[in-house]
């Protein structure tokens, strides 16, 4: 039951997010598995039961979805990795194809190492900072609280180098969630053999391109080295404060220099082999046990630390130099994609204004420092009975009450004046486009349908705000270039922060008096650290739905869907790439059932992505066999524009050449993903210069009528986005597909 008989042709479905099941993608309640597993695997009717599709043809489906929404605790658990997803992100949508090794993949590394140590100094934040220095010397915090009192017995050094432990743990559990599904996930050795790093194209069809386990262990290796570093740096930074002997300034250089030069090694290529990946680090794994080892029995040693009113030592300047580090990154990388894109002109409008990168790396940093200031003020908060004290309420002469430092008041603002700021644009956006969007539907409609009924008023009217509201996508790209304007703007705040200037202490200094502008910014800031920790705890609350709700569950499985799909070459805490095991498994099938006979891959939404990269993944003897049907597919639309250096305008010509144009794309104009591949009527551009692409493109009237049929009690629904494939041309392009490969050498109509 492996494969089809001899000869018969095979139409393979591939869904899109939101994981369908089998028999959703079969249209049909009785199936069974004939290839994969529980993760990913490929089901057909079961024999005796009926048929589905065109006659003459088997219907298989591919169901992948419980890649990314199989299990509730990795489903749950991968909300926390969301910054890591979005920095592994930003690499993929630069302008060119040659830069994934070069200077801007290495920013976008060093980027990455940043937010593991935001990741770390969070955590650190917590124990070491609010707990171990804050709050257990201060009597009003750890009273009646005995899993906090009996700290305060334990000398100021051990205790600190006893709370080191929870970072250590935190690493290693991160660690743990981004690895866990290499045997489900990533369980597809390459191919073929893999390029020297050198030699590597950066196309989709590169051999080995979906197989990113050596990267990932060896990016893995050296940020275990940045996170221990770094805790290593804060803990010797506390026992170190006034103290006479040299060690402990001395231990805490060489830990820094331990960080500097992980950071230097992101910037160099990958080992070329496996083997040398996993050989080379050893030195580094020795250093970081060593210095690791000196550094906790230094602190534990160290019996003459007198905590101080205030933070914990050397925390204050670590946040704010992270910030400032992650501006400086944020700049170069949006410099150096710009000159990318003015030296390499994309073949149609860019979506984000070319900001692609740059963008996503900036929202990377946002939801970092979002976390990490809920972490540390909700704590703070709880810690200290609500508490806070700010330039408005300062500290008593004692010690206490606990302070988060300045760069998370700095985070709480700026997050919430960009909120603000994009909401406002996003509605003056759509409130601006609605008259073109407007104008388009009814265009649309008038070419649909120009004798309307007055009966069929109602319905005419739900197809044009159909219409209206598909064309929304195209409006996003204004409002993701203000988050990233306004998140650039916020960067003039480090300088501010690096002197220990918070936002009311600055409009205290410039109104001349403490009341006022400066109470109004604390409120507002104070109004911003609430809106932060509300979207955060919002994320939480998803989480644990996800755990006890399957339906939540592929809800936020679709964000992995879309954010997970490409290769882990930046950071390796990031989740696991699901299409590293759905394209080579696509492929291996594909390729055994063109061997028995004609193929119709079958792609729908992001599937229609999945299967374009299996096409340009086939091995040449089984691409004779081969055809493409897509449907509802984002592929020019949005990937194209997103992902021009692997999804462009060459990507999909190559894409036909390969199948000698046995292609099809069904799109209707109240599809709000979906669109045309090469022949868009809504652009003047020419999209192709190949004749054989006037034949892809095939666009439905939706609905199929706006009148009542004489059978039926309803007139026919607007579709949208879904089915596909209910609509007889679907049935009809299969059949002329499975048709072209039986009569090869056949013209293209």
């Amino acid at each position: 039951m492996g494969t089809a008989p001899e000869g018969e042709a095979v139409e393979l479905r591939v869904h899109g997010v939101y994981g369908a099941s089998a028999e959703t993608i079969l249209d049909h309640p009785i199936v069974v598995r004939v290839a994969g597993d529980q993760h990913a695997g490929f089901y057909r009717i079961r024999p005796g039961t009926g048929t589905a599709g065109a006659a003459g043809v088997a219907v298989e489906a591919y169901r992948w979805g419980a890649l990314t929404a199989g299990a509730a605790v990795r489903t749950a658990s991968m909300l926390l990795l969301l910054p890591f997803m979005l920095g592994n992100l930003a690499i993929w949508l630069r302008p060119t194809s040659t830069d994934r090794f070069g200077l801007l993949g290495a920013l976008c590394r060093l980027l990455g190492g940043t937010l593991t140590v935001a990741f770390m100094l969070a955590v650190v934040g917590v124990t070491l900072n609010l707990v171990g220095w804050q709050c257990v010397p201060y009597v009003e915090c750890r009273a009646d609280r005995s899993y906090l009192s009996w700290l305060a017995t334990v000398p100021t050094g051990p205790r600190l180098a006893l709370l080191s432990l929870v970072p250590l743990l935190a690493l290693r559990v991160i660690w743990a969630v981004g690895a866990r599904s290499a045997q489900a996930l990533e369980g597809f050795d390459p191919t073929q053999e893999e390029p020297e790093v050198s030699e590597r194209t950066e196309s989709l069809s590169t051999p080995g391109f979906w197989y990113d386990e050596r990267v990932t262990s060896w990016l893995r290796q050296i940020h275990v080295g940045i996170g221990v570093g770094t805790l290593d740096a804060s803990l010797l930074a506390g026992v170190s404060n006034g103290g006479r002997s040299p060690l402990g300034p001395l231990l805490f250089v060489i830990a820094a220099a331990l960080v500097v030069c992980c950071a230097m090694l992101l910037c160099l290529p990958t080992p070329a082999s496996q083997a040398l990946a996993r050989r080379l680090p050893r030195p580094l794994w020795v250093t970081i046990a060593v210095v690791t080892a000196l550094s906790f029995t230094y602190a534990t040693l160290t019996r003459s630390v007198r905590p101080t009113a205030g933070q914990l030592p050397g925390y204050e300047g670590a946040a704010a130099g992270l910030t400032a580090t992650q501006g400086v990154l944020l700049v170069t990388i949006a410099v150096v994609t710009l000159a990318r894109a003015r030296a390499n002109p994309a073949e149609g409008p860019p979506f984000l204004r070319g900001l692609g990168t740059p963008l996503v790396a900036a929202l990377s940093v946002s939801v970092a420092a979002a976390f990490t200031a809920t972490l540390v003020f909700r704590v703070a908060d709880q810690l200290d009975r609500g508490n806070i004290p700010d330039p408005i309420r300062p500290n008593p002469p004692a010690i206490g009450p606990l302070e988060p430092p300045l760069a998370h008041w700095w985070a709480a603002l700026a997050g919430l004046a960009a909120l603000l700021i994009v909401a406002a644009a996003a509605l003056a956006t759509l409130l601006l486009s609605r008259q073109r969007r407007r104008a388009l539907a009814e265009s649309v409609i008038a070419h649909d349908f120009p004798h309307v009924p007055p009966h069929a008023k109602r319905q005419l009217d739900a197809v044009r705000d159909a219409v209206t509201k598909s064309h929304v996508t195209e409006e996003l790209s204004p409002m993701l270039v203000a988050f990233f304007l306004i998140s650039s703007l916020g960067l003039a705040t480090i300088a501010l922060d690096l002197i220990g200037v918070g936002p009311t202490q600055l409009a205290a200094e410039l109104s001349g008096e403490r009341g006022g502008p400066a109470v109004l910014a604390a409120y507002v800031t104070d109004a911003g650290i609430w809106v932060i920790s509300l979207l955060v705890i919002g994320l939480v609350i998803l989480g644990y739905r996800s755990y006890r709700s399957a339906e939540t569950r592929r809800l936020v499985a679709v964000l992995w869907d879309l954010g997970t799909f490409w290769p882990r070459t930046v950071h390796p805490f990031a989740p696991p790439c699901y299409a590293a095991r759905a394209v080579p498994e696509l492929v291996k099938r594909v390729t055994a059932l063109a061997g028995e006979g004609p193929v119709v891959i079958s792609g729908h939404s992001h599937g229609s992505v999945l299967a374009a990269a299996t096409v340009l993944q086939l091995p040449p003897a089984a691409l004779p066999r081969v055809a493409l049907l897509t449907h509802g597919s984002p592929l020019r639309r949005i990937y194209a524009r997103l992902y021009p250096a692997y999804l462009g305008q060459h990507a999909l010509r190559e894409i036909g050449e390969r199948l000698d144009w046995r292609w099809r794309n069904l799109w209707r104009d109240t599809d709000p993903i979906g669109g045309p591949v090469f022949n868009d009527h809504r652009s003047a551009r020419p999209p192709c210069d190949n004749p054989a692409a006037d034949s892809v493109d095939v666009r439905l009237r939706d609905p199929r009528a706006l009148t009542i049929d004489p059978a039926d009690t309803v007139p026919p629904p607007v579709e949208r986005h879904w089915p596909y494939h209910t609509d007889p041309h679907y049935q009809a392009a299969v059949r002329d597909l499975v048709d072209r490969i039986n009569r090869p050498g056949t013209d293209n109509p």
